[in-house]
């Protein structure tokens, strides 16, 4: 543009010896401008590429501003880390997104986790954490309340209504989405209210644009967050009124980490922070919103988890690709279930949970039992089947009632000691052949042996020790080149393995995410010889605390 400018000045038919053409300069000093902020925009753009400085990018609910802000700066100062926020309503960032998928962005939150949920579903986002509730009220100014006490005083002819638009707003949403519930003369309220509005009030983008309007009195009333009342920009001006409509199960704020994100680890690292109790969940209860019970904040956390032997093969990988990316160290003890439940109770019987597991997944139910009244509702992930394991070629032993022939050796299970051991006892009295395979122990101690843990049994089968082992299909079929399976004509004859989370924790939403991974691994599973049985909905539902 510059070229153009020089060009056009240069045909000038009168030029002025001695004389600098006035708009010449402007021109000159115009262009000086913009090449001292493009020189300016280059260098902060550097800055915030400096090695050793994060940049994150969130995009974040305009309502939420205020605490997000105040839980920004503060992590900013500890962690020499760059928040850049950018503001809009709930559905407008979403659609952003979703029109520009590839747009820079590592964090994204909603006022209603109804947009994280889909943003997970559409493949935008990976892992949410939620963050507070907040429900709708009426927001009135003080000394103008005009008598509204109720949402039928909203309906009156001259009142003017501010209402979030349900296209961009959370709020907007969420109160088409209750108020067409409830019909009123065979008309469904928000079409009154959407009538109104249109007749005397105004459909904004955000919560704080319609505050905003009955703050200067622009509007008579809107439909707001109680939290948004609360907030210091409008806590001395307005008032909340409750509607009972819209009473129902509270909207959930929440965070999500966007597959665009540049380092996922760094950005789920402020989400923990953004969502700790003792951290980012105190700035939103100051400022109105009511928190989730939230983790305890720890810069590198670090989960205990209690894992009987048989799930070891399932979830060693998915174990290892989950701390990696959440910059966490996940210590987990494999054994069996009965050594590991009585560390359990050796644990609180000293009257402390130092030591306690966070998250616990038992090689069966029967053993979850044991300790149930220790952890939240847990979760049954897969199943596993009993076979007998023989050497290959072996056709000494055909069936269960071959084990108790003179002369065959058999390996089970320790009952007291690990799950297999349990449910072996279990089936083999249910077969009526317990009591002379138990026999045969004590005249002979060689013929049975009994191991301590489900992974210790094929070995005696490989090394030729016994003729025969009870044990898990899932430890037979890595060493199918030297074992032949003999299956048992018994659909019962299975273990399940539920996952459960500590009541104790203080991680629980970190070890939510864990069964997330989980649950949203059923190759893993499938593959070392499991029967997967979560379904995807059983998978969403953990971040909501079904666990």
């Amino acid at each position: 543009m510059a070229r153009i400018f020089l060009t056009t000045f240069q045909s000038d038919r009168h030029p002025r010896s001695g004389r600098v053409n006035p708009l010449w300069s402007l021109l000159l000093g115009a262009g000086g401008v913009i090449v001292l902020l493009f020189v300016l925009m280059q260098q902060e753009q550097q800055n915030e590429r400096l090695p050793g400085r994060q940049r994150l990018i969130m995009h974040c609910a305009a309502g939420l501003r205020v605490p997000v802000e105040e839980i920004a700066t503060a992590y900013e100062t500890q962690y020499d880390v760059t928040i850049e926020l950018q503001y809009a309503g709930s559905n407008t960032l979403l659609n952003q997104l979703q029109v520009n998928k590839f747009a820079e962005g590592d964090l994204y939150l909603a006022a209603d986790d109804f947009y994280t949920d889909k943003a997970v579903a559409e493949g935008l986002a990976a892992e949410t954490i939620p963050i507070a509730h907040q429900r709708p009220v009426i927001a009135l100014r003080k000394g103008n309340e005009k008598s509204i006490k109720t949402l039928a005083d909203l309906l009156r002819p001259g009142v003017a209504v501010a209402v979030g638009n349900p296209e961009q707003a959370a709020i907007g949403k969420t109160v088409r989405k209750q108020l067409e519930k409830v019909a009123v003369n065979g008309t469904n309220r928000w079409a009154q209210l959407e009538k109104r509005v249109t007749a005397d009030g105004v459909f904004k983008p955000t919560v704080n644009e319609i505050a905003n309007d009955v703050k200067i009195g622009a509007v008579d009333a809107a439909i707001v967050w109680d939290s948004t009342v609360a907030m210091p920009k409008y806590k001395e001006d307005l008032i909340a009124v409750p509607i009972p409509e819209l009473e129902v199960d509270p909207n959930l704020v929440s965070i999500a980490v966007l597959n665009s994100a540049v380092d996922p680890t760094a950005a789920l690292k402020f989400a923990r922070f953004l969502t700790a109790r003792d951290q980012g969940l105190k700035t939103f209860r100051k400022y109105g919103t009511r928190p989730v019970e939230g983790d305890v904040w720890c810069e590198h956390p670090e989960v205990s988890f209690f894992c009987g032997a048989v799930n070891r093969r399932a979830v060693e990988q998915i174990i290892e690709e989950f701390q990696t990316r959440e910059g966490v160290t996940i210590s987990t003890e494999y054994n069996g279930c009965g050594i590991l439940t009585t560390q359990m109770k050796a644990i609180d019987n000293q009257s402390t949970q130092l030591g306690f597991p966070d998250v616990y997944m038992a090689c069966d139910r029967y053993y979850l039992e044991n300790v149930k009244d220790w952890f939240q509702d847990d979760v049954d992930v897969s199943d596993v089947e009993l076979v007998l394991a023989v050497p290959k070629g072996s056709t000494a032993v055909a069936g269960l009632k071959d084990l108790v022939k003179p002369g065959i050796r058999v390996a089970i299970g320790q009952p007291d000691q690990c799950t297999i051991g349990a449910l072996t006892r279990r089936m083999l009295m249910s077969e009526g052949i317990h009591k002379v395979l138990m026999d045969k122990q004590r005249t002979d101690g060689e013929v049975v042996v009994e191991k301590m843990s489900s992974a210790l049994l094929v070995p005696d089968v490989i090394a030729g020790h016994v003729d025969a082992a009870l044990v898990y299909i899932t430890d037979v079929l890595p060493n199918s080149d030297d074992v032949d399976i003999v299956r048992i004509q018994a659909s019962e004859y299975v273990a399940v393995q539920p996952f459960s989370i500590a009541r104790t924790s203080d991680h629980k939403y970190l070890a939510r995410r864990l069964f997330r991974k989980v649950a949203s691994s059923s190759a893993a599973f499938e593959s070392a010889g499991f029967h997967f049985r979560i379904g995807s909905s059983t998978a969403s539902d953990a971040e909501g605390g079904s666990l």
